[in-house]
């Protein structure tokens, strides 16, 4: 009959588990762990928790001792209720409630002892601490099933009646200590919803059987259990007793990388766009025949080594050895008003020496002023100190060439035309400010 009882409860205890594995096969979501982070505060967290069971009393357990001659099974209805304080992701206190009857049967009594009994228990209370196995293990990341186990401390009232040969007693009602010691798996099926399968061992006074004087000073009665735990608080925070701190550290590690190889991308990409911009500056700087003067502004190009070339890049005039009589060049105010204005109304395309065509009108005047007086001219181009000195002594030159180019197109003598570009490296403003930067960009006209 013993072996009968141990089969019974363990086949109660396999299908609870197969019900349980069903139940997690079907969740949708894993263990929580969003919106935590690693030694986070427990404010990131539900710590409470209730729980509600049914399941099988027995003087019997599948353990098979401390049976005291009651060895045939006899399955009663138990339930049990809880609310749980989660202290840590491994450790919660509980108070637990449990109710229900236990019977027994002696079925070979000796002569004046106790043949059954039949012991109710209105209530107990009794306070546990309960461990999470699975959240101490590093290698539980989000764990569905998680073992547990716990042992507490309580009261349990109980009224016990017994049969003796054919006589039924039955004893008054009595509070007494017990010890309650739970161990099973809960399985996590839903944010903040456990599944609760539990086998629970209870150690209670001697009386509870009726038999005093028995072999063993406590009585034990077992507890086989399913039930249901949930959560309390916002349902937007996770619940503490289903959180791995290894899990939350592994989440809070991949978050961040992901947001450094983030950051990382799109440094590469601005890298290959500036890459892309300096090779095309090259490619618009280049000067094949070496006289000087970039392929886009050289109206003779393959001109030969050696030959002096003028601002579009063509040879200049050769030089006869004749007396000249030197002129005293003189400029005047509204010379320089000329001068002022053509700086003033120079715009170029972004980034680029491109002369915008708002700029030609006071752009011609200087030409014709070049060519009416025979005035030299010296450009000079700068820039403000955005982006590298490179790409900016570049850009200064070319915009001082481009005006150039532009000078000698209208008949401006390019040997009396001087194009420099010093960058950023005189600046006339802060470039610390908007209207600073704006006003170093700039090219200089200096009639002499």
């Amino acid at each position: 009959m013993g072996n009968f009882n141990f089969r019974t409860n363990v086949a109660f205890l396999g299908l609870s588990f197969m019900l349980g594995s069903l139940a997690v096969a079907q969740a949708q979501n894993k263990t929580s762990i969003e919106g935590t982070t690693p030694l986070g505060p427990e404010t990131q967290y539900r710590t409470w928790s209730v729980g509600i069971n049914a399941g099988l009393l027995n003087q019997s357990n599948i353990f098979g001792f401390n049976q005291d001659g009651f060895t045939k099974l006899e399955h009663n209805v138990g339930y049990s209720a809880y609310i749980k304080k989660q202290i840590s992701p491994s450790f919660g206190i509980k108070a637990q409630y449990l109710g229900g009857k236990v019977a027994g049967v002696n079925e070979n009594p000796s002569t004046g002892e106790v043949a059954s009994f039949e012991t109710r228990m209105p209530w107990s209370a009794a306070l546990s601490g309960e461990w999470t196995m699975a959240n101490t293990n590093w290698r539980f990341f989000n764990s569905f099933v998680k073992p547990y186990a716990a042992i507490g401390l309580g009261a349990l009232n109980f009224e016990t009646m017994t049969t003796i040969g054919d006589q039924t007693n039955t004893a008054p009602s009595q509070t007494k200590l017990y010890v309650p010691a739970d161990f099973g798996f809960k399985f996590a099926v839903a944010k903040g919803i456990n599944l609760d399968l539990g086998y629970q061992l209870n150690w209670a006074n001697q009386d509870f059987d009726g038999k005093t004087g028995g072999q063993y000073k406590n009585d034990l009665f077992s507890y086989a259990h399913a039930g249901i735990e949930i959560a309390l608080g916002n349902g937007a925070k996770p619940a503490l007793n289903n959180s791995n701190p290894v899990a939350t550290l592994v989440n809070d590690y991949t978050a961040k990388y992901d947001d450094l190889k983030a950051e990382r991308d799109e440094l590469v990409a601005a890298n290959n766009a500036l890459k892309s911009q300096m090779e095309t500056l090259n490619q618009e700087l280049q000067d094949d025949d070496g006289d000087g003067v970039a392929n886009r502004y050289d109206k003779c190009p393959n001109t030969p080594a050696g030959v002096k070339v003028d601002g579009s890049g063509c040879p200049l005039p050769e030089m006869k050895n004749e007396t000249k009589v030197i002129e005293k060049i003189v400029v005047t105010e509204e010379d320089r008003k000329v001068v002022d204005e053509a700086i003033k109304n120079l715009e170029f395309d972004l980034s680029k020496s491109t002369i915008r065509s708002g700029s030609f009108p006071s752009l011609n005047r200087v030409a014709s002023l070049l060519i009416e007086k025979n005035f030299s001219l010296k450009l000079a181009g700068h820039t403000d100190n955005t982006g590298s000195m490179q790409i900016n002594m570049r850009l200064s030159k070319e915009r001082a060439e481009a005006v150039k180019a532009y000078l000698v197109s209208k008949g401006a003598n390019a040997s009396r035309i001087e194009a420099t570009g010093y960058g950023p490296n005189q600046p006339i403003a802060t470039n610390a400010t908007a209207e600073g930067r704006q006003a170093n960009r700039r090219v200089e006209f200096t009639l002499y």
